[in-house]
């Protein structure tokens, strides 16, 4: 008997050594080398190799001399969905979707399920973790019933091709990734190696036969998908489900989209019958908002194409250790100190020994330049214990020199402002000319800081 040879293989990127290694040469991580068997040689060519009768012969030719076919997209009943994924399904694409064990991948699956095979296509969900009794009880809990809608119970991925070539499903969901196994892999199911050829198999069949395919992966306690990095790469669209398993709210957000924006987000609500769309998620992030308490603002933030609402925190404290504690849930870290540091050279603010704290209300994430207002009009506010106006709306972007810069997409966040009740809004000067704001809202225009805190705080 042969002796079986193994490898090495990284688990981030998929580097691959005959020995093993503490640092990865390829992604520079540590402790991710994983050893692996090699699979025996068998003239296969990988998973990317066409099957007998289906290879296509292609050649060079000029960009201008290639045909395109513009195929409409497969909209589902859900706006927000479809906003994730740049305006609808697309045939033959390749859906990655990941998120955190019970945060509700499956149910959104079969509820999208559900409503295509109710328009009358025809899909085909596969369940790797879950029998097909109990595929049968969450159906039932979320009112799934339709004749189009086909589901099995399999993890070889020889016995799933088949399947999908018998029944030539329109959609494909496959619940999930790591439970999948090719049998030339001799690798246990879930490693990279299996990861890396069942996904390819997968992306040659949605290509080939036009298939839409969705398939779950599971994240690591870091957040990112298990599983080779380059299994993101693979995939045509990357898709985070983000929330608390025991809030009720869930956010989707597009991290790769090669057929729209990757800046979208759709927001979700959990409910007893499932997963129900939130239509207007400014009101959410705000209705709990405590009037007259120092240290809350409100910025108008751009999701993609869509402009939110939402609250910003802080309180500041004097700080009972010898360096001062900076923490931020929900804008970047290090974007506190930065604005701290504005603060105390260009305002006068002693804050070198103040805790700071600050924090997103809803579990929002917020990366955009234009928050950087809101959140210094916090940080003072709370350091004066002076609280801002209620009906307020605070947005610009700082420099270190204390200045206030202007910002895209001016008008869309002033106008939903203005759709929720705010009589104020502070924003840079530069974003005032050539338009006008809605009827019954103030525009104060400001070009510094100072200037800002004078408007919002009465300083």
């Amino acid at each position: 008997m042969a002796k079986r040879k193994t490898k090495f293989m990284c688990t981030n990127c998929g580097y691959e050594s005959p020995k093993w290694m503490g640092k990865c040469p390829g992604c520079g991580e540590w402790n991710k080398m994983v050893e692996e068997v090699e699979p025996a040689s068998s003239g296969r060519r990988g998973a990317f190799a066409h099957s007998e009768g289906s290879a296509v012969s292609s050649k060079a030719m000029p960009i201008t001399a290639v045909e395109t076919i513009s195929e409409p997209r497969i909209y589902t009943d859900m706006a927000e969905l479809n906003r994730v994924l740049g305006g609808g399904v697309v045939k033959g694409s390749l859906v990655l979707i990941g998120g955190d064990p019970g945060i509700g991948k499956s149910t959104l699956l079969l509820q999208v399920s559900s409503q295509l095979s109710n328009k009358g296509h025809k899909v085909l969900y596969i369940s790797g973790e879950e029998s097909l009794r109990q595929t049968k009880l969450r159906a039932e809990r979320l009112g799934v019933a339709s004749d189009n809608l086909l589901v099995y119970s399999e993890t070889n991925l020889e016995e799933i091709s088949r399947t999908i070539e018998q029944t030539a499903p329109e959609f494909v969901i496959v619940d999930s990734i790591q439970t999948v196994f090719h049998p030339e892999v001799t690798s246990a199911p879930g490693s990279v190696s299996q990861v890396r050829e069942c996904t390819a198999e997968l992306m040659r069949i949605g290509k080939t036969k036009g298939v839409a395919i969705f398939i779950v992966g599971h994240v690591t306690k870091e957040g990112n998908i298990a599983g080779p990095r380059l299994l993101e790469h693979m995939v045509d669209t990357v898709l985070y489900f983000e929330g608390e398993r025991h809030h009720t709210y869930r956010i989707l957000r597009a991290v790769k989209n090669r057929f729209g924006s990757t800046n979208e987000m759709g927001i979700f609500e959990m409910k007893e019958a499932g997963l129900e769309e939130v239509e207007n998620p400014s009101e959410i992030f705000l209705e709990e908002r405590s009037r007259g308490a120092a240290g809350s603002t409100v910025v108008a933030s751009m999701e993609g194409t869509r402009p939110v609402l939402v609250e910003i925190q802080a309180l500041i404290s004097p700080t009972s250790f010898g360096n001062p504690r900076r923490m931020a849930t929900g804008i970047d870290h290090n974007r506190v100190p930065l604005l701290m540091a504005v603060l105390e050279k260009r305002v006068g603010m002693l804050l070198q020994n103040q805790d700071a704290y600050l924090k997103v209300a809803g579990g929002v994430k917020l990366d955009e330049p234009a928050i950087d207002l809101a959140v210094a009009v916090s940080i003072a506010s709370s350091f004066r214990d002076k609280p801002t106006r209620p009906t307020d709306c605070i947005i610009g972007e700082v420099g270190l020199t204390g200045e206030v810069r202007r910002v895209s997409r001016i008008e869309q966040r002033v106008q939903e402002a203005a759709k929720l009740g705010f009589e104020r809004v502070i924003l840079p000067a530069n974003n005032l000319g050539g338009w006008t704001g809605p009827r019954g809202l103030e525009l104060i225009g400001v070009s510094t800081v100072s200037e800002a805190l004078r408007a919002a705080l009465g300083e």
